[in-house]
């Protein structure tokens, strides 16, 4: 399975000041469309069998570059551990981020308008109780190597339709107004991560991991 989800955040950054002023709520409800295949269809199980591979951004010539967009690594993968023990028994629902790849475009006075491109896999291991999961995750801007700018949280519901694992392309624009024409994306950095508990995080931080589908209950072939 695989799903698409877009949306645009907007950005509104002040370097004079270091300061970021709120979305406004047109732009937080633009967090919440989502676009999916028509359901049924050979057409539809071949496309589930086919491994997902993050689509090609379209590049222009711009000012100056584009801002670094990276996946946190403390929030890189998702893991539910049952008694917060690390055994293949205990765990339930799992995601991880396997690619981002973005390219960005401005001119003259014009903000910066970031395309990102995410793909993520989740899993669901002995412990999952469902087929369905909303997994949360977070996309924040930064003065590149300082402050945070702003933080915005999105939910992915993922719908396992009785296999062990699913794939979601996540597309999401974000733009960047700049206080002058000198400003350059190279200020800015973007983060990505799964909105993630302290004991994920360490989980995290010390390398460990399971595959999305560790403990996975499916008959086998599925």
């Amino acid at each position: 399975m695989r799903r698409v989800l877009a949306s645009s955040l907007a950005v509104i950054a002040a370097l004079s000041v270091l300061s970021i002023g709120a979305p406004t709520p047109a732009d937080a409800q633009t967090g919440q469309r989502q676009r999916e295949r028509p359901s049924g269809g050979q057409g539809e199980e071949q496309e589930s069998r086919r491994p997902a591979r993050l689509g090609v951004l379209r590049q222009r010539a711009n000012a100056g570059p584009c801002p670094y967009v990276k996946i946190l690594y403390d929030a890189a993968r998702y893991v539910e551990l049952a008694d917060n023990r690390a055994a293949v028994a205990n765990v339930g629902y799992t995601g991880e981020f396997q690619g981002v790849r973005s390219g960005c475009s401005y001119r003259g006075d014009d903000p910066i308008r970031v395309e990102i491109n995410a793909l993520a896999y989740f899993g669901r291991g002995a412990q999952a109780t469902g087929e369905q999961r909303i997994y949360r995750y977070w996309v924040a801007v930064t003065e590149r190597n300082t402050a945070v700018l702003d933080k915005q949280y999105f939910d992915i519901p993922v719908d396992f339709d009785g296999q062990p694992t699913a794939s979601v392309e996540i597309e999401r624009t974000v733009v960047i107004p700049r206080a002058s024409t000198t400003v350059s994306g190279s200020n800015f950095e973007i983060l990505i991560g799964f909105d993630v508990t302290p004991e994920m995080a360490e989980f995290n931080r010390n390398g460990s991991r399971f595959r999305v589908n560790a403990g996975s209950t499916a008959p086998a072939g599925q």
